[in-house]
């Protein structure tokens, strides 16, 4: 690793801590807030969740291990991914009754590495666990898949980072975001770091996106532009850098490890100069506050203006002196990028413990939003009902 000497360690440092986003890019930033939520005593929580006035929330599932990426069967059915070693499952969680509660936890798929994202495309279920990508197919009367076919394999294993996340895009074809290998570093992979597009059958890998520390969620808005969260890097303060939304139309570099967030020079890579030339994220969050799966809200259950509006999971921080996060935030959007953001959904963190992480948003076919768990290890169901008082 190449370290800069100690004044030009101090001058990056300095130049990090001034530097000012350009006008626009987190306007209000910090709107909203627990105080806005009011309280919602949920069975089988330890503490009320915190929720906007007329939503309501409730347990849809308790499940045996780490609850990662979730994603609707063309039948409705919930399925999610478990990812605790001896526990890597994919499971499906059918609500036959349709009282907002899973009716049980099924096993869709097993014999898995460390599964983090599910998705349903042409007839069978993906699965992007750590080592590599799977078709699956041939589900039984249970739901249970009997085939497994490896689309994309020899993924890089190892490193700070272990989620794979897939999507197909517009275009039909299939994209894989790996997050990189270390904290800050040069990467020998440009698989790492990066979203990286195939053909639907797995061949032709070719870079989409690049300098995206963690890409960790993404998704495709009404105009086709690739939207994904990211994870700022580790060890420069409790405020900086920032964690990002970023928005890709293919080719951009977002400047990893040299420059984070577009404006700040890295005090170990950067050089004068490191950020021109980087791609702008298009809004910026509380550093270290970890944001991971998110969702357009395209339901028609909650009021108008929250259609086409932007959730996001914030994981929570552990490389900062007092805890951020650990809560879904509204991202407000505006002609396509985001303008302000306002807590949606909190509570998991009391003081300073927390007993939650929220992890990935759904929205149901009934229109409900489903919020995955991976610390309480379940999936919460928010609905709203005009003139509830929550």
């Amino acid at each position: 690793m190449r370290h800069l000497h100690a004044p030009l360690l101090l001058a990056a440092m300095l130049l990090a801590a001034c530097a000012a986003p350009p006008a626009g890019r987190q306007a209000a930033l910090f709107r909203g807030g627990p105080a806005l939520l009011g309280p919602v005593a949920v069975d089988g929580l330890p503490h009320p969740l915190l929720l906007p006035d007329g939503f309501d929330a409730s347990l849809f599932a308790k499940l045996p291990a780490r609850t990662r990426f979730m994603a609707f069967s063309p039948g409705g059915v919930l399925h999610a991914a478990l990812s605790e070693g001896d526990t890597d499952l994919v499971v499906a969680l059918p609500d036959a009754d349709h009282d907002g509660r899973a009716d049980e936890v099924r096993v869709a798929a097993d014999g898995l590495h460390r599964p983090h994202d599910v998705l349903f495309h042409q007839g069978a279920l993906w699965v992007a666990q750590q080592d590599k990508v799977l078709r699956l197919t041939e589900p039984d009367a249970r739901g249970y898949y009997r085939r497994h076919e490896t689309v994309v394999g020899h993924l890089p294993i190892g490193g700070n980072h272990w989620s794979r996340t897939i999507g197909f895009g517009p275009d039909g074809g299939l994209y894989l975001s790996i997050g990189s290998s270390c904290n800050v570093c040069l990467e020998k992979d440009p698989r790492h770091a990066a979203i990286t597009r195939y053909e639907p059958d797995g061949t032709r890998p070719r870079p989409f996106a690049s300098g995206l520390r963690n890409a960790v969620g993404f998704v495709w808005n009404d105009r086709g532009e690739l939207v994904a969260t990211n994870n700022g890097r580790d060890g420069m303060g409790d405020d900086i850098p920032p964690d990002t939304i970023v928005v890709a139309h293919g080719g951009e570099d977002f400047g990893w490890p040299r420059c984070h967030a577009g404006r700040i020079p890295d005090p170990e890579f950067g050089q004068p100069g490191a950020c021109a030339g980087v791609a702008q994220p298009a809004f910026e969050l509380p550093a270290h506050s970890a944001p991971l799966g998110l969702a357009f809200y395209q339901g028609a259950m909650f009021p108008p203006e929250y259609h086409g509006d932007l959730l996001v999971a914030l994981h929570g921080s552990f490389d900062r002196s007092t805890k951020v996060g650990y809560k879904v935030v509204r991202l407000r959007m505006r002609d396509g990028r985001p303008v302000a953001m306002e807590d949606f959904m909190a509570g998991w963190l009391v003081g300073d413990e927390a007993w939650g992480r929220p992890v990935d948003v759904a929205v149901g076919p009934d229109g409900a939003v489903y919020v995955s768990d991976d610390r309480f290890d379940a999936i919460y169901r928010v609905t709203y009902e005009e003139g509830d008082s929550g």
